[in-house]
């Protein structure tokens, strides 16, 4: 089918930009010499992940459920020794979880000393089970690491994004940390960033080795987390392999980065159909099949305007209309929008990256159906990934 042959609201998939994205990445891998995981916490579209999985190193979980969905749909056909990595960090991991996860995860994250010895008899006994994970030929070992805070924040204005603002609970604080680092950790990892260049890592990076640079001595890995816009065209890539080369070669460790958005950055589209249009004492509103609060959760939580196809911001183009959704809930818009043309009832709308916290975060409010998930192939032929009904509703109550 062709995108207009879709039923809506549907997420449509664009293999050419994923694709696209990834060769991005693997390039840096290959100048760098790091490792790039997928991030599944943003996009976690399994279907696309023999393609990912043809450019990047594995996958990075943020617990049990996206470590099993990595370790079957990754690289399902491969033999066990070949997996991509599989690594997994979770602020608290429930002991009935830790077995599986150790039986699972290649590399495996804990956010608190706590944690680390609440656990410490499974995982010890996973890897002398497994074996340690230190030769790259053997990816079916286990190596355990802390996550680290390095109290450096680069956000602005975004607090609930941000992992280093006071009172956070993720990561653990050089006051916390003892002279040495615990018997077994053979890592650290930090994740500071969200949606930004290079000059924020670089400045994370030098704050983490005034104050955790003692550390870099005892360690194999440093993972420097996600956040990073890689794949944008203003990224500053050469500084970003610079900042991997020097890490790798003063340190002699491995280097990871665990990008989410860059993987899927503008590979996805939410399409959707206008139902009604409401005259108001401003602009009129359209009803959409689609929702922010379900949809793309992030409108809400962020907030942001997502970018829509064809259109301008308020009073930009001759017709302005406020977009909102069938649901019962206000405060259910998604923004603004401008047209050089009068929108009627029954036409398309195609919101732009979407591939990114939708799929991943979305939900059933009000009984709102969820969207089916297309790709759209090179050829420029759509196929129906998944559809979802009422059963899909009912199952989660």
């Amino acid at each position: 089918m062709k995108i207009d042959e879709l039923k809506t609201p549907v997420y449509v998939i664009d293999e050419v930009i994923l694709r696209e994205n990834c060769k991005i990445l693997k390039e840096v891998q290959d100048k760098s010499g790091a490792k790039i995981l997928l991030a599944q916490k943003a996009f976690s579209a399994y279907s696309t992940y023999t393609l990912i999985a043809e450019y990047l190193s594995g996958t990075t979980s943020s617990g049990l459920f996206e470590a099993k969905l990595a370790f079957e749909e990754f690289y399902p056909d491969g033999p066990r020794n070949m997996f991509p990595e599989i690594h997994v960090f979770e602020p608290a991991f429930g002991a009935e979880e830790m077995k599986e996860i150790c039986d699972i995860a290649d590399h495996l994250v804990f956010n608190s000393l706590n944690q680390l010895e609440f656990h410490r008899s499974v995982w010890e006994k996973a890897i002398s089970e497994k074996g340690t994970n230190n030769n790259p030929e053997i990816r079916n070992g286990l190596s355990v690491g802390l996550r680290i805070n390095p109290e450096f924040s680069t956000q602005d204005g975004h607090e609930i994004y941000d992992p280093c603002a006071p009172g956070s609970r993720l990561g653990i604080r050089k006051c916390d940390l003892p002279e040495e680092l615990p018997k077994g950790v053979e890592g650290l990892h930090f994740h500071t960033l969200c949606e930004q260049g290079f000059e924020p890592l670089k400045n994370t990076f030098t704050a983490f080795e005034k104050s955790f640079g003692k550390y870099l001595s005892e360690i194999k890995w440093l993972n420097l987390g996600g956040g990073h816009h890689i794949t944008k065209p203003d990224y500053n890539r050469d500084g970003l392999i610079d900042l991997i080369k020097y890490i790798k070669e003063k340190y002699c460790i491995e280097v990871y980065l665990e990008p989410g958005e860059a993987i899927a950055l503008d590979a996805g589209y939410l399409v959707t159909t206008v139902m009604d249009i409401v005259k108001t004492d401003k602009y009129p509103v359209l009803i959409l099949d689609t929702s922010a609060a379900c949809h793309m959760p992030d409108v809400l939580e962020m907030p942001y305007r997502p970018p829509l196809k064809d259109s301008g911001e308020a009073e930009e183009m001759q017709y302005t209309y406020r977009l909102s959704s069938r649901t019962c809930l206000a405060g259910d818009v998604i923004g603004d929008y401008s047209f050089d043309h009068e929108i009627k009832i029954g036409e398309r709308l195609t919101f732009q990256d979407m591939a990114i916290y939708s799929m991943v975060k979305n939900n059933t409010f009000n009984g709102m159906p969820l969207p089916d998930i297309a790709i759209l192939h090179e050829d420029e032929n759509a196929d129906v990934l998944k559809q979802f009904g009422y059963e899909d509703f009912k199952m989660r109550l």
